[in-house]
């Protein structure tokens, strides 16, 4: 049978030529993500660093360990997705050959085997590509993350020899879970489908792919449902998973849809052309929806991805204003000297613990962001906290980015080497959306040498009367000092800075791979159409209107996919406007509209002149020579 798949893959390299990019790329893609986050995760502090410093850079490490992570699941799916979309389509254009085998007396598992092992073949030369590829990919992550100050300086993916097993085992998983669906749907073919003059265009969506379909849209729906109850972080995770379900819901649902979006495209007016144009995507929905898929996950995730993060960075900036009385911030103080014209003042400190929540086997150790405050002090320049008059002595409180602790529970405090031992929860900050620090510490519980790398601010609040630039000028000589809607300003802009870079690190290098993936079922379904496109020429079309056809069905399936693309970020989006509305009283959505241009022109130019140069190779030889060609 290995054979018999070697000639079919030598016979069909063109066909398959696009599925072997596509898991070169995906191996290459989690490779880079996995070499890193090896690296990252079995880095040391540096020798000689004091114990905040150890622990800081535990802290960064972290969230460094966690990007990564999420980089090489997102480098996975998008590989198995991409993939299996592709083998899809080769194997819908073979159904004329496989159901000829059929009738020369292979059975449905003969059938599965050729093809699995046309996947292996295939994940095999991918992935020798893909080593090589994953190297230079290794490089290009390294440098994203330097330049979004995700990574600090001389942080590199150090080369692992078992890498290279790992890899060599990734292109045939790959390759294989992407083909097994198509294996399955090959095997049903009935034998009697080869004796028919035309082949069957199958467009009719299984039924148990109908059901996963909507099992997926169900849980997105009751995602973006309980995103209002699951509080500042919890909802904030639910309401970006809705659209990673939505994107397979609708992606398993492509074919129907894409018919019944065709539908609604109106043909008259468009003169021949056009109407042939329609018709074709009437037609052969599967064909379309090969094309609209990829661009269906670029948008879904890339769209629904960016306005979360966009919308829930605008609605921390709008809590924090509503949530900050002062009117002069100085950094780097730990105390400040009687000035005149300054009313009251509210230092706080931020360092990282060790914080241990739950018991016994329950028990979970985190490296966190802890704030040392004054309660009183804090609860002035911070009217939304509440009543932290418990916060003294040896307690806690929960901070505004605290999540799976409570007041009545009790938590274990390490700062830098030494251990404070269980301290009781005693008063709860409320949640916020922009996060912030997740235990709040009272002044007095840790020692100066504690707090001798912590980083220092002061709120200062001003007499009525005060003259600001004096004041600020006074202050000056003990740091740097900026009025309270500067300093806000500021430190939205840095943490929208982080998020987006965030977003940029996991996405970047996977939507240049849906682009590939885009691009790849374009050439394939154009490449297969080289007789239809012989026929209308044999009926009297010239070879530009042949052309201009195609690029006209391009241009109607990119404006389904990157609808349907919209859809799905639309899920998310709704839960960003409930999440946004019940953890901080005012539903924000700030899209990104820069990004959705880019996107949408960018994909209508990448399918037309994808469309155009492939249509322009399948229309180059004659008519008459392409019709009397033997298939």
């Amino acid at each position: 049978m290995m054979r018999l798949s070697w000639a079919g893959f030598r016979d069909r390299w063109t066909l398959f030529a696009g599925a072997t990019l596509t898991v070169c790329l995906g191996v290459a893609l989690v490779q880079s993500s996995l070499l890193l986050l090896v690296t990252a995760a079995t880095r040391t502090p540096p020798a000689g660093a004091s114990p905040n410093a150890r622990m800081r850079f535990a802290e960064s490490n972290e969230a460094l360990v966690a990007l990564l992570a999420v980089s090489l699941g997102f480098a996975a799916l998008l590989a198995v997705f991409i993939i299996a979309s592709t083998f899809a389509f080769a194997v819908e254009q073979r159904r004329r050959e496989l159901a000829l085998l059929r009738v020369a007396g292979a059975t449905r598992r003969h059938l599965r085997r050729l093809l699995l092992g046309e996947a292996l073949l295939l994940g095999g030369l991918g992935t020798l590509a893909g080593i090589p590829a994953g190297v230079a990919a290794t490089a290009v992550q390294t440098g994203l993350l330097h330049r979004l100050n995700l990574a600090p300086d001389g942080f590199t993916g150090h080369w692992q020899g078992w890498i290279v097993a790992v890899s060599a085992a990734t292109g045939p998983l790959l390759a294989v879970t992407g083909v097994l669906l198509a294996a399955r749907r090959a095997g049903r073919i009935r034998p009697l489908a080869a004796l028919r003059d035309a082949e069957d265009v199958v467009s009719a969506v299984p039924v148990g792919r109908w059901a996963l379909g909507l099992v997926l849209a169900v849980g997105a729906l009751v995602l973006a449902g309980l995103a209002p109850v699951g509080g500042a972080t919890g909802g904030q995770a639910m309401a970006t998973s809705v659209s990673v379900c939505a994107v397979i819901a609708l992606s398993l649902l492509g074919p129907a849809l894409v018919r019944a979006m065709a539908r609604l495209v109106p043909g008259r007016g468009a003169g021949v052309a056009g109407l042939l144009a329609v018709a074709n995507l009437r037609d052969d929905a599967r064909r379309a929806a090969s094309v609209a898929a990829p661009l269906l996950v670029l948008t879904g995730l890339l769209l629904g991805q960016a306005g979360a993060a966009s919308s829930f960075a605008a609605a921390g900036r709008a809590e924090q204003h509503r949530d900050t009385r002062a009117d002069l911030v100085v950094e780097g103080a730990a105390g400040l000297p009687a000035t005149p014209g300054v009313a009251a003042t509210a230092a706080e400190a931020q360092l990282p613990v060790a914080l241990t929540t739950g018991r016994g086997e329950l028990a979970y150790t985190r490296i966190t962001s802890a704030l040392v405050v004054d309660a009183s002090a804090y609860a002035r320049v911070h009217p939304l906290a509440g009543d932290l008059s418990a916060l003294r002595g040896a307690a806690v409180a929960a901070g505004p980015g605290a999540d799976g602790f409570a007041p009545g529970d009790t938590v274990g405090i390490r700062v830098g080497d030494t251990d404070l031992g269980p301290l009781p929860v005693v008063a709860a900050v409320p949640q916020q959306i922009g996060g912030g620090a997740t235990v709040l510490l009272p002044v007095g519980l840790l020692t100066a040498d504690q707090l001798s790398d912590a980083n220092w601010r002061s709120f200062v609040t001003l007499d009525p009367a005060a003259d600001v630039r004096a004041v600020a000028d006074a202050l000056r000589t003990i740091g740097p000092v900026r009025t309270t809607d500067d300093w806000l300003r500021q430190d939205g802009t840095a943490r929208s800075a982080a998020s987006t870079g965030v977003l940029i690190a996991v996405m970047g290098l996977g939507v240049v791979y849906a682009l590939v993936g885009v691009v790849n079922a374009i050439v394939i379904t154009v490449a297969a159409r080289r007789r239809e496109f012989a026929a209308v020429r044999a009926a009297g079309f010239t070879r530009a209107q042949v052309i201009r056809i195609a690029i006209t069905e391009s241009a109607l399936t990119t404006a389904i996919g990157l609808t349907l693309g919209a859809v799905a970020a639309g899920g998310t989006l709704l839960a960003v406007l409930l999440t946004t509305g019940a953890v901080s009283g005012a539903a924000t959505l700030d899209l990104p509209w820069s990004l959705i241009a880019v996107v949408v022109v960018g994909g209508f130019m990448i399918t037309g002149a994808t469309s155009a140069v492939a249509s322009f190779a399948a229309t180059r030889d004659r008519p008459v020579a392409v019709l009397a060609a033997r298939e």
